[in-house]
């Protein structure tokens, strides 16, 4: 099994208290809290850790993008892609990812990924993702077509990179009469495609007949292993077969010298759990963006909020995962048996979660619990 490292780049240097006083971190919380010298050092800082969770050993480094929201100021997932195809050596730079349907030009979005993958030798994991409704109200995009713009989106972004040019593209949503990138992926014919998920069955079904890596995030292993069941669905429809290798999940993960020490760290994660979801529902679910069956079964998916739960209990079920580097070797173990997955990924800093912290974690995830995971 492969681990990967991730961080949101969060901005939670403001005082809760002020949080407190609007309906939702995202979008409503207003960028006066916003302080551009403490950016200046957080990305300075998140980057270094990046570059040491390469050199320590991680299969990979996680990035992601959101927008109007102290919880993610990773703005753009294909330049910060850009910077550590540089300045890291030897992970995979997965880009989980690219928020297909509020793209405006997809042959724009192909050239940056290929850019990206030129500069760091053919390293790139390019994930596709529909988004949470956060994106959709900031990029004024209609909920309604978010699924029809991702498919179009990711299949003119396909052509670019495997169809010379110039050729024309007229879709339902895309219209180019022109379109020769000039700069290509070094991984033929592109970068390997992942693809999210947390509640959409069809999103499940579609990467299993795309034969895409599916994984995921933040939920129980009873909802996993479903939506890997309708992922293997998907595959069974064109003949596909299903091995590790196509299956990953993701929970929140730190690791110290002691268990005392690790929980501690463990309880920034929380933040991620609960202030950073709260608000309307409407920000997160737009009416016309899921469909009758995606909506019920995000409901049975999340029948109890995150939000809802105590440290204790998010640490109990797998969520978090906050202990020595021996247990968490366990833990770990637990979670390759329970779902039969080929790669971890792990939310591995996150709010308040201090610099120190977050290194000694990813030293001690380097010296023991990686190549013992390796082995898995």
């Amino acid at each position: 099994m492969k681990l990967y490292y991730f961080s949101e780049m969060p901005h939670h240097e403001y005082l809760d208290a002020e949080g407190d006083k609007y309906p939702a971190l995202r979008l409503a919380f207003p960028n006066t809290h916003f302080s551009a010298d403490a950016a200046h050092r957080n990305y300075r800082r998140y980057l270094d850790e990046y570059e040491f969770a390469d050199e320590a050993g991680f299969d990979g480094l996680m990035i992601n993008e959101h927008h109007s929201t102290p919880s993610c100021v990773n703005v753009s997932v294909n330049m910060a892609a850009g910077i550590l195809a540089r300045t890291t050596k030897r992970a995979k730079i997965l880009l989980l990812g690219n928020i297909l349907p509020i793209q405006e030009n997809p042959v724009h979005v192909a050239e940056q990924i290929a850019m990206a993958d030129l500069i760091s030798g053919g390293r790139v994991l390019s994930g596709f993702v529909r988004g949470v409704g956060v994106e959709t109200w900031w990029a004024n995009s209609n909920p309604v077509h978010n699924r029809e713009r991702f498919e179009e989106c990711h299949d003119l972004i396909i052509k670019c990179w495997t169809t010379p040019g110039p050729f024309r593209w007229e879709g339902q949503h895309y219209h180019f009469r022109h379109v020769n990138p000039w700069c290509l992926p070094l991984q033929k014919p592109h970068p390997p495609i992942w693809v999210p998920g947390t509640a959409s069955p069809e999103t499940a079904v579609w990467a299993g007949r795309m034969g895409y890596t599916y994984v995921p995030f933040l939920v129980s292993f009873e909802v996993a292993r479903e939506l890997f069941d309708y992922y293997r669905q998907g595959a069974a429809q064109v003949g596909r077969p299903v091995t590790d290798d196509n299956l990953g999940f993701l929970i929140c993960a730190v690791t110290a010298d002691t268990r005392a020490k690790a929980l501690e760290a463990g309880r920034h994660f929380v933040w991620r759990m609960g202030p950073t979801l709260r608000g309307p529902v409407e920000y997160f679910s737009p009416v016309g963006m899921r469909s009758r069956a995606a909506s019920q079964f995000a409901l049975k998916a999340r029948s109890v909020p995150l939000s809802k739960m105590s440290y204790e209990e998010l640490v109990e079920n797998y969520y978090i995962v906050a202990d020595t580097p021996e247990e968490v070797i366990e833990r770990f173990a637990r979670v390759k048996k329970e779902l039969g997955i080929g790669h971890l990924l792990l939310e591995a800093q996150e709010s308040r979660m201090d610099h120190a912290t977050t290194m000694r974690s990813i030293e001690l995830m380097g010296k023991t619990v990686i190549p013992a995971v390796a082995r898995m």
